[in-house]
């Protein structure tokens, strides 16, 4: 344990972002906030809107030169920039918004560090591309991920572009799955950094490519550069051709995984 680590550099700027997502996050929780519509369902609320503004301030006094892909601004600055920041202000913003704290700020630096922020628990989990850490009260503890919990969240949020070959509902229906798993469902990218953290034993989506997804970017490189194993849903690397996202704490609970998602597949 550490009370430094990474102050400075990229993953200091991601932490600072992510921090002051949350901050925002935090202050405007159990307020009647107005809802932007995106269509199918989907929607933004104005927290998610300021939560964005603060982390780009952030980045922006610290990195003016880079670009950002916010979910809520889009693209700032050129998109083929060799630096590009992926920011998700609120992921859980349906949890949100009806009083449900499960909710997390992501920042990833593309290939490089990110970090995402629990705004409720007061933990930044976070990496500089080669260790992951998570900060809680000014210490800083390295992520041990670990299958011991059993626990297993599968996000059941459409699309399914891979129905009807593998749908994630009918996982949770797998005599084996029951046997050896119990599965969660928080709908937020903050199970990923719970996977990096041992807090459970893999996460699995449906979904195309997510190798620059603001969604997934942050926990996705939490959970490499805590030695957990992420791969597609069809085993296949994360990338343009990719088909959705397992990321589990080792090899044998991958495997186990894999082979119920392949009897589907």
């Amino acid at each position: 344990m550490t009370n430094s680590h990474a102050g400075r550099g990229d993953a200091g700027v991601a932490i600072a972002a992510a921090r002051a997502g949350a901050d925002v996050v935090r202050g405007m929780y159990g307020r009647r906030l107005t809802r932007i519509n995106k269509g199918a369902g989907d929607f933004a609320t104005a927290a998610d809107i300021e939560a964005e503004k603060a982390i780009l301030a952030v980045i922006r006094a610290a990195r003016p030169d880079d670009s950002v892909l916010g979910e809520e601004g889009g693209q700032r600055g050129a998109a083929d920039t060799a630096r590009q920041w992926l920011v998700d202000p609120l992921c859980g913003t349906v949890n949100y918004a009806v009083g449900n704290v499960l909710v997390a700020v992501n920042v990833a630096l593309r290939d490089g560090a990110a970090a995402v922020a629990d705004p409720f628990s007061g933990e930044v989990f976070f990496t500089d591309g080669e260790t992951a850490w998570m900060r809680r009260d000014g210490a800083d503890t390295r992520l041990t991920p670990t299958p011991a919990s059993q626990l297993v969240d599968v996000n059941l949020d459409p699309p399914f572009p891979s129905a009807p070959g593998f749908r994630a509902v009918d996982l949770l229906a797998d005599p084996e799955f029951v046997e050896r798993f119990r599965p969660r469902v928080v709908s937020t990218t903050l199970a990923l950094a719970w996977v990096a953290a041992g807090k459970r034993a893999a996460y699995i989506t449906d979904g195309g490519d997510f190798s620059a997804s603001v969604h997934f970017a942050a926990g996705i490189a939490l959970c490499r550069a805590a030695g957990c194993v992420v791969t597609g849903i069809d085993g296949a690397p994360i990338g343009k051709a990719g088909r959705g996202l397992v990321a589990a704490a080792d090899t044998e609970t991958h495997g186990l995984l894999m082979s119920m998602i392949g009897r589907r597949n």
